[in-house]
């Protein structure tokens, strides 16, 4: 594994990290012992951030992180989340008594006195332009409860607006070889302003892994069922907001690129790594398998120009025109 510094923190993370949405729900079916069995695996393989929410699962995959963190010695890094237990998103709801009810019910999910890292959960655009609540939040660390914050993010605009509040110190982003708006201009500014980047959906909701048929079938209470056109949530977060069908088509020509014994899924996330901007990937995972195969991208040998320019090409001419400016 190799290890990438987180913003301003000082942190040496893992740059291939856990993303613990799947073991928490909206994937489909996930046994607690299965998922502890890879959070193990992660470990095991040399990964030390692991990222979660307390809406995955309604604080389930926050418990298994403390059941991990029980099991094992290894020194690692828990990053969660907070805000979308709001029924209805409002910048209003983004108050200091919810906030601290927020990271008081992850303090006992994650049983622990102190949030490693605390990340407001992409509230609404007009949240960045306010002040007073990351203010709420500086005092969160001053008290101790937090020893970093940062923000997870739908849009490069959010991105951008987040980072001039000098103590965020991480910016979460949906970026991959389906959504790469995001190396553009914030990659530079968040450099500028060593702000550590969090590539999430690095395999576009599993499509970039190649596994993903016209022939599959996903549960009913899984997000790639039921949010295909947004209607739980945005949109941009399942199949990172391309066509079904027009992702099928691309990750077709993707496989052609990959490199002997390496799977798409290495491809992709090795694709994300070749941006220094970027501090790590966070791919989930509900099997050791899965975990495995995730990490030994890290060690994959460095894409070759070729390459980098045919992933260019692909996107520029088959999904940019779907996805590039909506987020």
């Amino acid at each position: 594994m190799n290890y990438r510094t987180l913003g301003r923190t000082g942190w040496k993370i893992s740059e291939i990290s856990f993303g613990a949405w799947a073991i928490g729900g909206s994937w489909g079916d996930v046994s607690d012992a299965e998922s502890l069995a890879a959070l193990h695996a992660a470990l095991d393989g040399g990964v030390n951030f692991f990222d979660t929410a307390d809406v995955y699962g309604d604080g389930r995959s926050e418990r298994l992180l403390a059941k991990l963190k029980k099991q094992r010695k290894e020194k690692f890094y828990i990053a969660t989340k907070a805000g979308r237990r709001l029924p209805v998103q409002s910048v209003e709801g983004y108050n200091k008594k919810n906030l601290h009810a927020w990271v008081n019910r992850s303090l006992k999910n994650l049983n622990t006195e102190t949030i490693d890292l605390l990340q407001l959960h992409c509230p609404h655009t007009e949240v960045f332009y306010r002040p007073e609540v990351f203010s709420i939040l500086d005092d969160m660390v001053q008290a101790g409860k937090l020893r970093h914050y940062g923000v997870s993010v739908e849009k490069v605009e959010e991105a951008l607006k987040a980072i001039e509040f000098p103590n965020v110190q991480s910016v979460q982003i949906i970026f991959n070889i389906f959504r790469q708006r995001p190396a553009e201009l914030f990659f530079a500014e968040a450099q500028k302003k060593k702000v550590g980047i969090l590539a999430r959906v690095p395999l576009a909701s599993g499509m970039l892994s190649g596994k993903i048929s016209a022939a599959t079938k996903f549960a009913k209470d899984d997000h790639r069922h039921f949010n295909r056109h947004g209607a739980a949530f945005d949109r941009g977060e399942t199949f990172s907001g391309v066509d079904f069908d027009v992702a099928l088509a691309a990750t077709a020509k993707l496989k052609k690129l990959v490199p002997p014994g390496a799977s798409l899924a290495q491809l992709a996330l090795k694709w994300i790594l070749e941006f220094p901007a970027v501090t790590c990937s966070i791919p989930g995972a509900k099997r050791p398998a899965q975990v495995s195969e995730n990490i030994a991208a890290a060690n994959l040998k460095k894409l070759s120009p070729a390459t980098m320019k045919q992933i260019d090409t692909l996107y520029t001419r088959q999904i940019k025109p779907l996805v590039h400016h909506y987020w």
